[in-house]
């Protein structure tokens, strides 16, 4: 596996990331020891780099893995969205408290928009700040679906880490085009940040030009990591040859799951609109009193699904 530091902080992390969202309930809902299996053979395959949320809800996941695989050779990204130091606090907490362990690698601010949002979130990042000074947070970063997001990030040279989406069309990105956020993170880069991606195959909408989405991942300096969602062996053994530039065999391909995903909305929905205010995406909107999808936005994060207060909203 092709290992890289993060930015100019001292964490060394695999090129693949292995992204925990969507093996919890927001889309596989694997249980504890199932996640861990795969977080156990993935770091078999090379991988020690794995990013989680508070949202996500796979603590439990990253607990199990660490008893296996030990805490030390593990990298553990986590987010929330705190806003004040209380928050923070019960949001940092948690996560210590249910992965067990004493510190996290890199914990981030989830889905930063701009500089204002980061202003208005900065009580939050002091207290995060503290508790790296007291060694309890190694490096503190952001995620962003938008350029301005990575742009506000230059403006704060405490952000030492970004995790925005980088795919080959731009799926996802909410101000701009792909070229404007590849020209804000090779900003970012210069001066140092670290930056791992997200959304590599657009939720899934990409998967017909798979190779061409690897060749692009690939091509771009910046990206110390790219967080992959994993759900099976086979998908770990295939983005794992894909990123060295193995061979892919037919054996290989025909173990992993091509049924496409969608995001699934159950005729009880009560249109709320709780899930079409949450969507940054803009693929969600009431027609006829319910909630329907457009599949050319939707990237599949599942984040909708954490509003609905008749639980009528699945990936699968």
């Amino acid at each position: 596996m092709i290992y890289n530091k993060l930015g100019k902080s001292n964490i060394e992390v695999s090129k693949i990331c292995f992204g925990s969202l969507t093996m919890g309930p927001l889309q596989r809902d694997l249980s504890a020891n199932e996640g861990a299996s795969l977080i156990e053979y993935a770091y078999s395959k090379g991988i020690n780099f794995i990013d989680t949320a508070e949202l996500y809800e796979t603590y439990a996941h990253l607990n199990e893995a660490i008893k296996r695989i030990g805490r030390d050779k593990l990298v553990i990204a986590s987010k929330c969205y705190a806003y004040s130091e209380e928050t923070a606090s019960v949001s940092f907490e948690k996560a210590l408290s249910e992965m067990n362990t004493d510190y996290i690698d890199v914990f981030m601010l989830h889905e930063q928009m701009s500089e204002h949002t980061i202003k208005g979130h900065y009580e939050a990042i002091e207290y995060f700040l503290k508790q790296k000074q007291q060694g309890r947070i190694r490096a503190f970063g952001i995620s962003t679906h938008y350029v301005a997001g990575v742009l506000g990030a230059i403006k704060y040279p405490e952000i030492e880490i970004v995790h925005p989406i980088t795919n080959i069309n731009g799926l996802g990105i909410q101000d701009g085009t792909r070229e404007d956020m590849e020209n804000a993170l090779l900003r970012y880069k210069a001066l140092g940040g670290g930056v791992f991606g997200m959304k590599p195959f657009g939720g899934g909408n990409l998967l017909g030009g798979i190779d061409q989405c690897f060749e692009y991942l690939k091509a771009q300096s910046y990206l110390d990591a790219i967080a992959f969602g994993m759900q099976s062996f086979a998908e770990i053994d295939f983005n794992v040859a894909k990123i060295l530039g193995e061979s892919i065999t037919d054996e290989m391909i025909s173990r992993i799951d091509h049924k496409e995903k969608k995001l699934q909305i159950a005729d009880w929905c009560i249109g709320c609109g709780a899930c079409v205010e949450k969507c940054d995406h803009k693929a969600l909107s009431l027609e006829d009193g319910i909630a329907k999808v457009d599949r050319s936005r939707c990237v599949l994060c599942g984040y909708c699904s954490t509003v609905c207060p008749e639980f009528c909203i699945k990936v699968y």
